[in-house]
């Protein structure tokens, strides 16, 4: 079983995550060109408030004043969104399809060290939303009428990547508990680069998913 402090670190990082992502989501949602489009992403943010809502519930029921909890993982995550920033709105939803999709892949798996009824918490909090299918909608369309874009894209995402990586591994030296738990549940360095694996597997499926994978 993880440490206290492990739970506490894991559900506080999701939860500042799922707060900036409502934050961000809500902010994207006005560059939007159709107020279809808006009104979708602006839903998406009301979904990651309820999550972030529910987390916090978990935190405060483990001892753990909420804020207390996230502190810890404001700066990186703060300096990975002020990194990428969206300058358009094809940017914003490729974020939050793609960067938001390889911070969701990382939690699952390192939900699978945890106990069963947290477990389920951040599997239930992870939850898609519809958010695979507006992205891919529109980007495919976007990149039909000018295909130049799929070049810059790809481009931005992986921006996106590196940035997530940098900043996550920031938090992993910073925080010991987090370290432990993400080491003693892959079996070791090995298993570690396995689990990196995995999650770069889905990426490249994300982006293939989108048209950018060429």
């Amino acid at each position: 079983m993880p440490s206290p402090e492990a739970l506490v670190d894991l559900l506080g990082a999701l939860a500042y995550g799922e707060l900036s992502a409502f934050d961000r989501l809500a902010d994207d949602a006005r560059m939007a060109p159709t107020l279809p489009g808006r009104a979708e992403m602006s839903a998406m943010a009301t979904v990651e408030f309820g999550h972030y809502e529910r987390l916090a519930a978990r935190l405060r029921e483990l001892g753990s004043a909420p804020e207390e909890a996230m502190e810890p993982f404001v700066a990186a995550l703060e300096s990975y969104h002020s990194l990428t920033t969206p300058s358009t709105w094809l940017e914003g939803v490729v974020k939050a399809y793609v960067g938001d999709g390889m911070a969701a892949d990382f939690y699952r798996e390192v939900a699978t060290f945890v106990d069963a009824s947290t477990r389920a918490l951040i599997n239930e909090v992870l939850t898609d939303g519809g958010r695979a299918e507006f992205a891919v909608r529109e980007v495919r369309a976007a990149v039909s009428a000018q295909p130049a874009l799929a070049g810059r894209l790809a481009l931005w995402a992986r921006r996106l990547v590196g940035e997530a990586i940098s900043q996550t591994q920031h938090v992993l030296a910073d925080r010991d508990a987090l370290m432990v738990l993400l080491v003693s549940g892959t079996g070791d360095l090995t298993g570690v680069a396995g689990l990196i694996g995995r999650i770069t597997d889905r990426h490249e499926d994300r982006m293939i998913a989108l048209g950018l994978n060429s």
